[in-house]
């Protein structure tokens, strides 16, 4: 490797590093995306360019027509996605990552076969990638609702973890043997993404975000073992930096729904069978009016905005700074309640606010929220559901007992706005919507923000 190709990799291992920082702040987060592509940018143009081996021209052809095709097709793409399908966007462009290395380790392992560090590597890489490849299509078709939330075979861990074992047996004698074999190579393909599938079928929608998070540390790691096998530093370090990243991240998710990893891999949430207007355990649900909700937000002094999955579907964001806005105009005290798993993935409500210019030092984290509510007047919960349920902290049989919530219930006033009594992700009723001091607000959220804005500037 020349020295200028070293200089190239170690700038480019500096972007990644300082971008990945600036990602940690939505005021700086956009800065550091940029500092990153470039940095990456300037490693794909040094790794094409520089380099010891005779290349014939044809290849840079191909080379710069594949880069170039991948950049738009990335670039329409990010342009027209809508903040409610960018879970689905992560989660699909994640699954191309482990393709990615699951396609170099199908073209090096006949080069490399009577090399067992080299060779162990590479099936690491093709089992690791086509797991990530083939869970994350099944994790995108369970967010854009092509397959159902929970699909279980019967023992259904019994045969993950046994199709596993099978699969770890095969690596071991493919690399114990050191002979190529494309039977087996392409045997070992099949078998870490059928796993893949296996892996996220099982697994219920509340727990996506989890997963979605565990599948991109996955990518890292394989990432990391490209880097590995061609001695690459940008690599190495930039699958160790998502990989690390992703498993912390992956460990707070858990935190936040107070599960350990392995019961989101082995289980999954259960679906309640009554959803209905009228529960005879919980009582009757109250109906509000935007006219309601407005008068009681105009003579209040402290509001929290409580956003979740819903505002994202109905586009309502812009709507809700405008509400945001006219509520402070008042005297009125806003603030926004952020759950860790509001949303389908890690930060999804963050990232919706941010996009109609919400002044981040009022959105509040859960643990920093919760104590306030007792002081609020009046918390507007939007089409969030499962993390403002009270069941979470009374009903130890239901599935998500003991998971962190948002304590809106100690609100004075809770109005809550949802299409229908349906249920959240998690399949389950919520408490919260019978309770005395709630009243529901029916309809589209965008429909519904922007009555209840009209109200309010009536007034």
């Amino acid at each position: 490797m020349s020295v200028l190709l070293s200089v190239i990799y170690l700038i480019a291992t500096v972007t990644f590093v300082l971008g990945l920082n600036k990602l940690g702040h939505p005021e700086t987060a956009k800065k550091g995306n940029l500092i990153a592509a470039f940095g990456m940018g300037l490693a794909i143009i040094g790794t094409v360019f520089i380099h010891d081996l005779e290349v014939p021209t044809i290849i840079y052809v191909l080379i710069g027509a594949a880069i170039a095709i991948g950049s738009i097709i990335g670039w329409l793409i990010a342009v027209k996605v809508e903040m409610t399908k960018m879970p689905e966007l992560v989660s699909l462009f994640n699954g191309f990552g482990g393709a990615s290395a699951t396609l170099i380790g199908l073209v090096e392992f006949s080069k490399n076969v009577d090399n067992t560090m080299q060779a162990t590597t590479i099936v690491s890489g093709i089992i690791i990638g086509g797991i990530t490849f083939s869970g994350s299509l099944i994790a995108w078709g369970k967010l854009n609702g092509s397959l159902k939330s929970v699909i279980k075979l019967p023992q259904h861990n019994v045969i993950n973890n046994l199709f596993f074992i099978a699969v770890i047996a095969l690596a071991i004698f493919m690399i114990s043997t050191g002979v190529y074999n494309p039977i087996l190579l392409y045997g070992l393909l099949i078998g870490g993404l059928v796993y893949g599938i296996l892996f996220v079928l099982p697994i219920g929608g509340a727990d996506m975000p989890v997963v979605i998070s565990l599948l991109n540390s996955l990518t890292g790691i394989a990432a990391a073992i490209t880097g590995i096998l061609y001695n690459n530093m940008v690599m190495l370090v930039g699958g160790i930096l998502v990989g690390s990243a992703g498993i912390i991240l992956t460990i707070a998710m858990c935190k936040a729904m107070n599960r350990t990893l392995t019961s989101v891999i082995f289980g999954s949430f259960t679906a309640s069978k009554d959803i209905s207007g009228t529960n005879k355990t919980l009582g009757s649900i109250k109906n509000a009016t935007a006219s309601d909700t407005a008068i009681m937000m105009n003579y209040a002094s402290n509001v929290v905005i409580v956003p979740g999955y819903g505002l994202a579907v109905a586009q309502a964001q812009h709507v809700i700074h405008e509400l945001e806005e006219i509520l402070t105009g008042k005297g009125v005290n806003v603030k926004y309640a952020i759950h860790p798993v509001a949303g389908r993935m890690p930060g999804h409500m963050n990232v919706l606010l941010a996009e109609s210019n919400v002044d981040y030092s009022i959105l509040v984290e859960m643990e920093d929220i919760n104590p306030h509510f007792n002081n609020t007047d009046v918390v507007l919960v939007v089409g969030a559901n499962d993390v403002v349920n009270p069941a979470a902290h009374n009903d130890a049989s239901s599935p998500i007992y003991g998971m962190p919530i948002l304590d809106v219930e100690n609100a004075k006033h809770i109005v809550v706005n949802k299409r229908s009594m349906n249920a959240g992700y998690a399949g389950i009723e919520n408490e919260l919507f019978y309770n005395s001091k709630t009243s529901m607000l029916f309809g589209d959220a965008k429909a519904a923000l922007t009555e209840l804005v009209g109200e309010l500037k009536n007034m």
